[in-house]
């Protein structure tokens, strides 16, 4: 005991390393031991070593260049979850957005189909061949005088000819007289038991004949409803990434496929407006050396067979309805002892045809007050714009309207910005007149073939950096890219530009802004499948309640592409575009009244 404790006290006396290093020699062939065993263990797997430091060092790389493009950001970024839809992606609604999304969406709710074990064959569906139309009698008496309301009853029938009945099959009609030039476009009314009604108003006299086109059968709708709400990526999208001698090609989209395989993402989604966009993040580069965005192509195989037997163009794709007897009627002129029509809106009663404008003479008459005037040469034009200037943004739709003033008025001459051709930015001056004119397409999803990263804007951030003024005309077409989305993602991009022209017209009130509609266009399967008009028709119904009661003009390019006699294109024809300039510049050099 006592010989212990001596040796812990003489030990407690010397210094660590000596102690230390007695023990150490103790172990001293074990550590020798393991370092031989280490040698060879290194020898046997060098080549092992060398693909795991090769691992090690990429991961570092990517780790780098994440942590890089966080910094990069100048802002928090709105959470992103890979496993929800389009639609729900972005900011969180507040209450008043979500009750003005629901309110939208019942608006344009369309019919369903009755619930069945299969889906129809082809014999039960909706032939615009087989169905039929009668124009009804004038309520108490045999004659129609301008002023009245034409009413034709549909009844559809399937190709055996049996009566439909359910609806929900999309028809369009218009009233038309080529002689006179003149035509006006119908309401449609669904009676949801294979009944419709067309209604006309009586807008002239003369020979009126009715024309009545189904677009679509209602399986037919039914199956676009299905792709728009389930496949939003039947347009997909890419971006080009590019640092030094590398570059990659990744896939982009607003919301990539649920069912994809987790891979990491690029968030560029838009800081100002919450508007999302991702792309898969590249390989070896980061997520800011994009230098690019441009239309990937179109997914195929989006329909079964069977389904596509709904689309057939000449069978059941825009085919006229024929008449069970006369098509046509001879309106006499108004009655002396009735009130004079007078240039305003028609006033709305129940099952009432408002329409916004008719054609006469070739010339759109337009029902929004401002009486429209015709600028047929372009001396008119330069008079009316002297000291304007224009901007013009959107999809090719307003793009066409820059393209018009631009080749029609000599005097306005292209300023090069070596843009893309049919991409832009374009620009166009009249130094002599003081007219500046521009175009810039809307951010994505834009379909054109490739647009700069840097060219690449919002239209509401574009919006906000506008001084505006009575001198400024806005114009806007934002629809034709928006097909294959839901509708919650129209409705939230137009809210965005709403607020943006809020900002705007507050700060000038002076600013006239112009808002085009979508308008009909040529179909055949693969059209309709992307682009179809009741997709079309789906977006107009919801932009116009969205942007009432803010002074903006509306330029109705559905009723004015559908009431004319030429045939539907996504770009409509010259005669038409005319019109449509004509009523713009009527709002922007309004006719001066006269003071008694």
């Amino acid at each position: 005991m006592l010989k212990a404790e001596y040796e812990a006290l003489a030990n407690h006396g010397r210094p660590k390393g000596v102690i230390m290093c007695r023990n150490l020699s103790k172990y001293a062939p074990l550590f020798l031991l393991l370092a031989l065993s280490g040698l060879i263990f290194l020898l046997r797997n060098i080549h092992t070593l060398e693909n795991l430091s090769c691992h090690t060092a990429s991961t570092l790389f990517q780790l780098q260049n994440s942590i890089h493009t966080a910094f990069a950001q100048k802002g928090p970024l709105p959470p992103y979850h890979n496993d929800t839809f389009c639609s729900h992606l972005g900011l969180e609604l507040t209450p008043d957005e979500a009750l003005e999304d629901r309110y939208l969406l019942n608006a344009i709710a369309w019919p369903k189909l009755p619930a069945r074990p299969a889906p129809a064959p082809l014999r039960q569906t909706s032939d615009p061949v087989h169905s039929l139309f009668a124009i009804l009698p004038s309520k108490g008496r045999r004659e129609w005088h301008v002023g009245d309301q034409l009413e034709a009853l549909v009844q559809m029938h399937d190709f055996q000819g049996r009566p439909k009945r359910y609806g929900g099959d999309f028809l369009v009609a218009r009233l038309h007289s080529p002689e006179l030039g003149a035509g006006v476009a119908g309401r449609v009314v669904d009676h949801l038991n294979g009944f419709y009604s067309a209604l006309f108003p009586l807008l002239w006299q003369g020979t009126v004949e009715v024309v009545i086109t189904m677009v679509h059968s209602s399986e037919a709708v039914a199956v676009l409803q299905r792709l728009q709400e389930q496949r939003p990526d039947r347009v997909f999208f890419k971006s080009l990434f590019r640092s030094g001698f590398l570059s990659e090609t990744t896939l982009c989209n607003m919301c990539l496929p649920p069912n994809q395989p987790q891979e990491p993402l690029c968030n560029y989604t838009d800081l100002h407006t919450g508007e999302p966009w991702y792309c898969l993040k590249p390989k070896m580069l980061s997520c800011d050396t994009r230098i690019n965005h441009a239309k990937g192509g179109y997914q195929k195989h989006l329909i079964t067979n069977k389904e596509a037997l709904l689309f057939q163009s000449g069978v059941n794709i825009k085919v006229v309805i024929h008449a069970s007897g006369p098509d046509r009627i001879n309106v006499l002129p108004k009655k002396i002892d009735e009130p004079e029509l007078e240039n305003v809106s028609i006033k709305p009663e129940p099952v009432k045809c408002t329409p916004s404008g008719y054609y006469y003479r070739g010339s759109w008459r337009s029902f929004g007050g401002t009486t429209s005037r015709q600028f047929n040469d372009s001396s008119s034009i330069t008079q009316c714009l002297t000291g304007k200037v224009i901007h013009m943004y959107g999809d090719s739709t307003v793009r066409q309207w820059f393209e018009y003033l631009n080749a029609f008025v000599p005097e306005i001459k292209e300023f090069n910005l070596h843009s893309p051709k049919n991409v832009g930015p374009f620009m166009a001056v009249d130094s002599k007149h003081n007219i500046l004119l521009k175009y810039r397409c809307h951010g994505p999803p834009i379909r054109f073939s490739t647009v700069s990263t840097s060219e690449l804007r919002y239209v509401a951030n574009e919006l906000d950096g506008l001084p505006g003024g009575p001198d400024t005309v806005v114009v806007l077409s934002i629809w034709a890219h928006f097909s294959t989305f839901p509708v919650e993602v129209y409705i939230r991009r137009m809210r965005h530009i709403r607020r943006a022209l809020v900002r705007l017209l507050d700060r000038s009130p002076g600013t006239l802004v112009v808002i085009r509609s979508a308008n009909l266009q040529a179909l055949d399967q693969e059209v309709s499948l992307y682009n179809s008009d009741w997709f079309s028709l789906q977006r107009d119904r919801v932009l116009r309640p969205m942007f009432m009661g803010l002074g903006v003009v509306f330029v109705d390019a559905w009723e004015m592409t559908l009431a004319h006699n030429l045939p539907h294109q996504l770009h409509p024809p010259p005669a038409i575009i005319k019109n449509m300039m004509d009523l713009i510049l009527s709002h922007v050099c309004p006719t001066q009244k006269k003071k008694s």
